[in-house]
C-alpha cells in the first residue's frame, strides 16, 4: 500500500505528487494516457498568471492581489468563491521558485502575446516542457508512475478513500488526490449539458476539443453517484473561438484565432453579433467560443484587412485571402449582399481616434448595434482576410466542491483523506469566464495544497496504525 495515490497526469496531479513526495510520502501516480500523450491539457498551456507586488525576473511592473481579484471577478461575473480565489491568487506569487527547482524554466512573453508581460509568466518550451520537467523530477524523487491506467471508480467508506479501481486492478492508498480533468472529450455529456437550441440544433455536435482526448469525466460521474458535493454549471467551460479547420482533439494554442479584436466577426448570415473591442484580448478570448456556439451552425468568421497583419499571433493555418470584400465573402461562402451591408454599416460607424492596440483606445463606433468599443478601424485596405471559427472546448467547469485544504466533501462533510485539484475543482473559482493563465494558477495552487494535505493524512494514518499495533 502506498501513502498517496494521485489520479491524473497533468499539472495539478504532478504538483500534488511532487509535494507529497517532498513531504516524505510514498507516491503512485496513475495517468490514463499513454506516455507520449501524458500531461492532459497542461501540455497545451504556455503561461501562469502570477500576482507580484514588484518586478520579478520575467514579470514587469506589479500585479497586485486586488488587481488580479478584480480581473477574475470581472470575467466570472461574481460566480466564484472569493476565499478560494484569493488563496489561488496569493499562492501564484510564491510558486515559481518551487517550479524552477523542479526544472521549469521561464522566458519573457512571446512577441505576439499582448498585454500579459505584466501578469503572466511564460514557460520556456511551453506546457509540454513543463510537464516533461515535472515528470523527470517526479521520477528522480522516486514517484512511481503508471501510464495507460484509467481509473473508473473508487472504493469509499463513507467519506473516506479506501482504494481505486482500473479494470481488474485495485490500488490501495492511505490518501488519494483526484486530478483527472473535466469531461470535455465526452461528446455525449457535452450534448446533454448544452441540449438542443431553438433552431433544433445540438450545438455540442459542432464543438472541437482544444485539449486532450482523455478527459472523459468518468471520475466526476462516479463521484456524483457516490454522493460527493458538486459545484459548477455543466455547460460552462473554457471555450475559445478556434480555427474551424483544427483537429477534433489536441489542437492547442496554435489553433486559436487572435485577430478578433482587430476586425469584425460575423455569423454565417453575414451579421455581427457582439462587441469585438470590449476589452483586452487575454480577458475576452475565452468568451468567444461560447458566443460562436450560440450562432447558427455554431460557426463565425473573423474578418480583418491588411492593417491588422503583424499585430496578432498568427495561427497555424493561413486565413482566406482576397483582394476585394465581395470576393472574400464568396470564398468564405457568406451571403455577399448581407456581408457587404454589414461591413459598410460598420465602416460608416467608425470614428477616427488614436489607434493603440496596447491600450483601451478611443477608436470606437457610433450608432451601431452591437457597438465596437475600442480598436474600431475601417476595414478598407486590401488584401482582406477571413478565418472561419468553431467553438473549441479546453476544459469544463463542473467539478467537486472543496475548501482551502482541497478536501472532497460529501453532504457537507470534508473527507479526511480524499483531495481534489485542477480541472476537477476549478469550478470553485471559475463559475464562468476565463482570463489567460488562471487555469494553471488554480491547478498549481490546489495541486500543491492537495499533495501536502494528502501526505499529512497518510502520515496520520500510519501513526494511528502504529499506535494500534
Amino acid at each position: 500500500m502506498v501513502d498517496v495515490l494521485v489520479i491524473g497526469g497533468g499539472n495539478a496531479a504532478l504538483c500534488a505528487a511532487l509535494m507529497a513526495r517532498e513531504a516524505g510520502a510514498s507516491v503512485l501516480l496513475l495517468e490514463s494516457a499513454p506516455r507520449e500523450w501524458r500531461g492532459g491539457n497542461s501540455q497545451h498551456t504556455r503561461n501562469l498568471r502570477c500576482m507580484h507586488d514588484a518586478p520579478q525576473d520575467v514579470l514587469v511592473d506589479a500585479y497586485t492581489e486586488e488587481e488580479f481579484w478584480q480581473d477574475l471577478l470581472k470575467v466570472t461575473g461574481g460566480i466564484t468563491n472569493e476565499a478560494l480565489a484569493r488563496l489561488t491568487i496569493r499562492a501564484s506569487s510564491a510558486c515559481r521558485p518551487w517550479m524552477q527547482r523542479h526544472g521549469v524554466r521561464f522566458q519573457p512573453p512571446l512577441s505576439g502575446a499582448l498585454h500579459v508581460a505584466r501578469t503572466n509568466a511564460f514557460f520556456m518550451g511551453g506546457g509540454k516542457a513543463l510537464v516533461n520537467a515535472y515528470y523527470r523530477s517526479a521520477e528522480a524523487l522516486g514517484v512511481d508512475i503508471r501510464y495507460n491506467t484509467p481509473v473508473e471508480s473508487l472504493e469509499l467508506d463513507g467519506a473516506r478513500f479506501v482504494a481505486a479501481r482500473s479494470g481488474a486492478e485495485r490500488f490501495e492508498a492511505r490518501a488519494c488526490v483526484l486530478a483527472a480533468g473535466g469531461f470535455e472529450s465526452n461528446r455525449a455529456w457535452l450534448r446533454d449539458a448544452w441540449g438542443q437550441n431553438e433552431r433544433g440544433e445540438w450545438p455540442a455536435d459542432n464543438f472541437l476539443i482544444r485539449g486532450t482526448r482523455f478527459n472523459t469525466g468518468v471520475l466526476i460521474k462516479h463521484m456524483t453517484q457516490a454522493g460527493a458535493d458538486l459545484i459548477g454549471d455543466p455547460s460552462q467551460s473554457h471555450c475559445v473561438a478556434i480555427d474551424a479547420r483544427a483537429p477534433l482533439y489536441d489542437g492547442g494554442i496554435c489553433t486559436r484565432i487572435d485577430c478578433v479584436s482587430l476586425g469584425v466577426v460575423v455569423n454565417r448570415d453575414g451579421e455581427r453579433f457582439y462587441d469585438e473591442g470590449e476589452d483586452f484580448w487575454p480577458k475576452r478570448y475565452a468568451i468567444w467560443g461560447r458566443l460562436v456556439a450560440h450562432q447558427p451552425g455554431q460557426i463565425g468568421y473573423s474578418i480583418i484587412d491588411s492593417k491588422a497583419i503583424g499585430r496578432f499571433m498568427p495561427p497555424v493555418f493561413p486565413g482566406v485571402k482576397a483582394d476585394t470584400l465581395p470576393e472574400l465573402a464568396r470564398q468564405l461562402g457568406l451571403p455577399e449582399t448581407q456581408f457587404m451591408e454589414t461591413i459598410t454599416r460598420y465602416n460608416d460607424a467608425c470614428r477616427i481616434g488614436t489607434f493603440d492596440h496596447t491600450a483601451l483606445d478611443d477608436c470606437h463606433t457610433e450608432g451601431l448595434t452591437p457597438a465596437k468599443t475600442h480598436w474600431a478601424r475601417r476595414i478598407d485596405t486590401p488584401p482582406f482576410y477571413g478565418y472561419a471559427l468553431r467553438p473549441g472546448i479546453t476544459f469544463t467547469y463542473l467539478g467537486l466542491k472543496t475548501n482551502d485544504r482541497a478536501q472532497v466533501h460529501f453532504g457537507g462533510e470534508a473527507s479526511e483523506n480524499l483531495f481534489v485539484a485542477g480541472e476537477m475543482m476549478a469550478g470553485n473559482v471559475l463559475g464562468q469566464g476565463y482570463t489567460a493563465g488562471v487555469g494553471m494558477s488554480i491547478g498549481t495552487a490546489f495541486g500543491r495544497i492537495a499533495g501536502t494535505q494528502a501526505a499529512r493524512a497518510a502520515h496520520k494514518t500510519r501513526e494511528a496504525h502504529s499506535a494500534a499495533v
